[in-house]
């Protein structure tokens, strides 16, 4: 394995020795562990925004007569918690798309038996993305996979939750002007509550599915995996 080669900024082939073979071991294994790191951070915004959700759905169900704002409160908590996620995702991108790189570039044609690189692409590119590292993704397509992923159904449940309850607590409506009057918060008249629930929804399935037409022009690009 050591004898095999890729190119040099220069277009010499340069073989890898023993040495860079294991330095880029351990290189690969450090990109693994910061990308686990970062992994389980997702997780944890994750995990708020399930148990805030939880939270309101037991206090506003908890009775006929308790308030549904605990709902429109934590859609909103929710939102704060995607945008904290869709950060950290950026973050974990990067060491994922570096580990990407060397497995699918580096790792599996070594495995294969076959030459490694010698174009010299790979190699470079990862070189480069240590020498000036960047997001590789803008916030805003992170934000559409952690909604993808996650968040779409956190705020689905909200959304169903608090409409839910609007329709059968105290009673079961009866007309489309009741649940309208039910929906009101002090001096804000239903309709507006209930418009501005569409609006707040409509927005982040309108993100969702901009980013991943987006998402698919990227991919269509035929580049190294997930660095560029």
């Amino acid at each position: 394995m050591g004898e095999r080669s890729t190119a040099s900024s220069g277009g010499e082939e340069k073989a890898f020795t023993a040495a860079e073979l294991g330095a880029l071991a351990h290189l690969y294994r450090g990109e693994v562990y910061r990308s686990t790191i970062w992994r389980s951070r997702l997780d944890h915004t994750t995990n708020w925004a399930v148990v805030t959700t939880g939270l309101a759905l037991s206090l506003t169900f908890a009775g006929p007569e308790a308030s549904p704002l605990p709902l429109i409160l934590v859609g909103l908590l929710v939102v704060v918690f995607l945008l904290f996620e869709s950060r950290r995702y950026r973050y974990f991108n990067v060491w994922r798309a570096r580990c990407r790189l060397m497995e699918t570039d580096l790792f599996g044609p070594m495995l294969r038996g076959e030459d490694y690189g010698r174009d010299g692409k790979w190699n470079t590119l990862l070189a480069q993305d240590y020498i000036r590292p960047h997001f590789h993704i803008s916030e805003l397509r992170s934000i559409g996979r952690r909604l993808r992923k996650n968040y779409a159904y956190i705020l689905t449940v909200q959304a169903v939750a608090y409409y839910g309850k609007l329709a059968i607590h105290p009673t079961p409506v009866t007309s489309w002007t009741e649940f309208v009057d039910r929906a009101a918060i002090g001096p804000l008249p239903g309709l507006v509550v209930v418009l501005a629930g569409l609006v707040f929804h409509g927005g982040w399935l309108a993100v969702a599915l901009i980013t991943l037409r987006i998402e698919k022009r990227h991919r269509g690009r035929h580049k190294l995996i997930s660095i560029a």
